[in-house]
């Protein structure tokens, strides 16, 4: 019989890169032409140092993204090879300990050793690597994926503000590029919400809010260098 649910932890990985990479792209980005266009430069300015933050944060977060998770997957690796040789040297005490996870998830003891006999002899490794360290092929670390996914979407972000002042006449570039980055913000929570299956108005509540605050502070700095000036 086909399993017939469905479940969003397999997109755990990629949705986080993505997501992050998104907000970031719209929220630096429309904070960056904000306070450049508060600070009283043309459009033409606006519009350079845009898409200096655009090409800049993406090679940023895809720069970070690739370290960050290569350090995980180098994490999991040396546990993955210290577990494996404490297998190859302690196969007793690395049964007795599966089978005490098991136990303390609440198996009965003679349960317990059973399921940890069947399970070691398909893949030891395995068992130790889901049960004991928590690591699995669904939530395992890919650094490439990360990065890959956080520089196209914080482009793509980064582009939706970039937009606006394209088309935005320069007396409502502010507000209106102030306006549209909510919206965009509000629209990507929406998504991510519904991709990961979670709560909408609290995603789209969370996003919209620390954009905002995000952009209102730039813009504040903005408008303060200008008047100095």
């Amino acid at each position: 019989m086909r399993h017939g649910e469905r479940h969003r932890t397999h997109r755990t990985g990629w949705l986080r890169a993505a997501v992050l990479g998104a907000n970031d792209g719209i929220v630096s980005t429309a904070s960056l032409v904000l306070g450049v266009a508060a600070a009283g430069a043309a459009t033409q300015s606006v519009l350079v140092a845009g898409v200096a933050g655009l090409v800049a944060g993406a090679m940023s977060m895809a720069a970070g993204e690739y370290v960050s998770v290569s350090s995980q997957a180098d994490t999991e690796r040396a546990d993955l090879a210290r577990e494996r040789r404490e297998l190859a040297e302690l196969p007793e005490q690395e049964h007795e300990e599966l089978v005490g996870i098991y136990v303390q998830r609440g198996l009965d003891r003679p349960l317990a050793e059973q399921v940890a006999t069947q399970l070691s002899a398909h893949d030891a490794l395995g068992a130790h690597a889901r049960d004991e360290l928590g690591i699995s092929d669904t939530l395992a670390a890919r650094p490439v994926q990360a990065a890959l996914a956080s520089a196209a979407t914080f482009a793509a972000g980064a582009a939706l503000p970039l937009l606006a002042v394209l088309v935005l006449p320069h007396k409502a570039l502010l507000w209106g590029t102030a306006t549209s980055s909510l919206v965009f913000l509000a629209v990507l929570g929406v998504l991510a919400a519904r991709a990961g299956g979670a709560p909408v108005a609290r995603s789209l509540v969370r996003v919209v809010c620390w954009g905002a605050l995000a952009m209102g502070l730039t813009a504040g700095v903005g408008a303060l260098f200008g008047v100095v000036a």
